[in-house]
């Protein structure tokens, strides 16, 4: 089961966060007080995987602006418990093919059934949209239920379940007819589709999982005391990250309290280190000179509240580079956070493997380089086995690459004057517009895609060049296209640089192609006015000629821009969504091979809607956002198209 979109009201800063779209990972993007945290910890209680977190709290949660209001409408009856978090689930071939086991290959309506959970004030979950064929279902439990001959052709003249009850009720009670009927009742009394989601979909429905900066360990503990609070599932919060820590390393409490000899402790406790070494060393690149050691003492009266008596077990850090181990309560918070992370989740994936990941600020005590390795644990580890959701407000934690995962949480009452709102606009929101968004939300956007030029600029020791930031986003957007469909992309070892403009890839050349360490290639439009300023880059010796590739190469035309790579009803399919135009292909000018040129051209007579100007930018930013939706409609010859251009720019690493 695949959660697609989610709705939160009523809950904190949330009035409405509108209908979002959420894919196997989404980024909540927004500043601080924008209401990220209201809505994790609001569809966390949807379905928790502790029970005893998911009451959902008038007093604690509805927004205080209007709770007056709402408890007096409750008192005297004017209105039902608020829903508060709202929640669809798209049905996989699995699932649809375990309620089709028990109630027939009709029992769902549709080609891609799904499900809609709700929940609010009242703490009782409500399901919604599962369509469903009840007289289809009933006569394939007829069929297969080995019935008297006499008994199954009187129920398949039925379609209901309770005149199905009748006919059972007054045959022989053979062990057939006593195993249908109630299962029939339950249908009569409850309906074919509360019944699916009873037998089947509800334990095939993940549970959220919700994990804060609060879940940190204190890397060392009374091992009697936390024996204890095991077994009295009175756990503190940071005994989870702890458990994990020590289950990631194999070790048992039991074992090594009942160890008979020192020997066995000692063996333990290296083995733990060495794996708990290898396992996080793979995603911590700060320090590559860390060692993981464990400890296990007599407590000692000095030893501190709580670690005064019985055994304690020790958290240590080595660092082989400075000769010393320290606790590891006393590293940094970013690096406590970190291995608190990767403890936590080893342990819950280990316990329960259907969940949906809610990471608050995940990684915000961590250095930029720290939570590029965050981002990769979360593409390798936890992608492939779980939807993530998470919030940030660092642009760090934002994959260039990936913006269509990023969706805007901002709420306007923050700086507006007060009563210059109207209610609807008041609180946090959702949106995936771009131009909606303030400069404030939209910031880490700004730093995520301004961090990855300047890496380009100065970082990359294979760098490509292209004029503006759209050929960014086409490029990035078509090579993750091309991975995802299991072909080669452009090799992660190019970085690319837009510089603002063809005028400008000459001077760029030039200033870094004195660094003879770099690698520099050039990919262009091509058009016959500047056919001398690109033969000059390599006439000049700046690039060697072979470096220097144009669009023409790949679209076999005399002129190309990167908007001429695909097929001329798919821009135009980008224009329009964008716009909000309705351009065909037949009104354009067939005179000229540039479908900018031709746009250009049209837009002159007849003008985009609400007059707006066109930039050709904005197209770029469109498809990069809404990739996944639109790849389907991507025609062979656009995909080998970018392909050829990458895969000549990939024989220049």
């Amino acid at each position: 089961m695949r959660l697609a979109k989610a709705r939160i009201t009523e809950f904190q800063s949330v009035h409405d966060s509108t209908e979002f779209s959420i894919g196997p990972v989404t980024c909540l993007v927004g500043k601080n007080e924008a209401g990220k945290t209201a809505l994790l910890q609001a569809l966390a209680k949807l379905r928790p995987v502790d029970t005893k977190d998911g009451a959902y709290d008038p007093v604690r949660d509805y927004p205080r602006w209007s709770f007056g209001a709402y408890e007096r409408h409750i008192a005297e009856g004017k209105c039902q418990p608020a829903i508060v978090a709202e929640a669809s689930y798209e049905l996989q071939p699995e699932d649809i093919d375990a309620v089709r086991n028990i109630y027939g290959p009709s029992c769902l309506i549709g080609h891609s059934p799904y499900i809609t959970l709700k929940k609010g004030y009242a703490n009782q979950l409500f399901l919604e949209h599962l369509e469903t064929d009840t007289p289809a279902a009933l006569l394939h439990l007829v069929g297969h239920a080995d019935l008297p001959q006499q008994t199954a052709s009187e129920l398949r003249e039925l379609s209901t379940a309770a005149d199905m009850l009748k006919v059972l009720s007054d045959a022989e009670q053979t062990d057939a007819v006593e195993s249908l009927t109630p299962i029939v009742k339950q249908i009569a009394d409850r309906g074919l589709r509360s019944c699916i989601f009873r037998e089947v979909l509800d334990a095939r429905i993940p549970r959220f999982l919700y994990f804060d900066e609060y879940y940190q360990m204190k890397g060392q503990d009374n091992i009697d005391s936390l024996l204890e609070r095991v077994k009295s599932k009175e756990l503190e919060e940071s005994d989870y990250p702890l458990l994990g820590l020590i289950d990631l390393a194999g070790l048992s409490l039991q074992q090594l309290i009942d160890a008979e000899d020192t020997e066995t402790i000692i063996a333990r406790l290296e083995a733990a280190g060495n794996q708990l070494t290898q396992s996080v060393l793979r995603y911590w690149s700060q320090n590559r000179h860390i060692r993981m050691k464990f400890d296990i003492r007599p407590a000692r009266p000095q030893d501190g509240p709580g670690m005064d008596e019985g055994t304690n077990i020790w958290g240590r850090v080595e660092d082989t580079q400075h000769m010393v181990t320290t606790p590891l309560r006393t590293r940094s918070r970013g690096f406590v956070w970190f291995f608190s992370f990767l403890a936590w989740y080893s342990q819950i994936r280990k316990e329960q493997s259907n969940l949906i990941l809610l990471l608050d600020e995940p990684g915000l005590s961590l250095h930029a380089k720290a939570q590029a390795d965050l981002l990769r644990y979360f593409e390798q580890e936890l992608a492939p086995h779980h939807q993530l959701l998470y919030t940030t407000h660092s642009p760090f934690m934002v994959d260039s690459s990936r913006f269509d995962r990023v969706r805007i949480v901002q709420d306007l009452s923050i700086d507006a004057e007060p009563g210059s709102l109207e209610e609807s606009q008041r609180g946090t929101k959702v949106t995936t517009e771009v131009l909606e968004a303030t400069s404030d939300s939209l910031f880490p956007l700004q730093g995520a895609l301004g961090y990855e030029i300047h890496q380009t600029l100065f970082v990359g020791p294979n760098s490509l060049v292209v004029e503006g930031a759209s050929d960014l986003l086409y490029i990035q957007t078509m090579s993750a296209i091309l991975q995802s469909r299991g072909k080669p992309g452009l090799n992660a070892h190019w970085t690319i640089t837009p510089v603002g403009g063809a005028g400008n890839i000459p001077t760029f050349v030039a200033l870094v192609g004195a660094r003879t360490t770099l690698n520099v290639a050039v990919l262009i439009d091509f058009q016959k006015k500047g056919q001398q300023s690109i033969e000059n880059l390599y006439k000049s010796k700046l690039l060697e000629k072979q470096q220097v590739l144009t669009f023409t190469q790949f679209t076999g035309t005399f002129e190309a821009d990167i908007e001429d790579m695909f097929d001329e009803e798919f821009y135009l399919r980008l224009v329009n969504g964008e716009f909000g135009s309705s351009t065909q292909a037949s009104e354009l000018s067939t005179e000229h091979p540039r479908i900018l040129y031709k746009l250009e051209e049209h837009f002159k007579n007849q003008p985009l809607p609400k007059n707006q100007l066109f930039n050709h930018y904005r197209p770029a930013r469109y498809f990069s956002e809404k990739a996944t939706l639109l790849e389907p409609e991507l025609s062979e010859d656009t995909l080998n198209r970018f392909q050829r251009a990458f895969d000549a720019l990939n024989a220049l690493i």
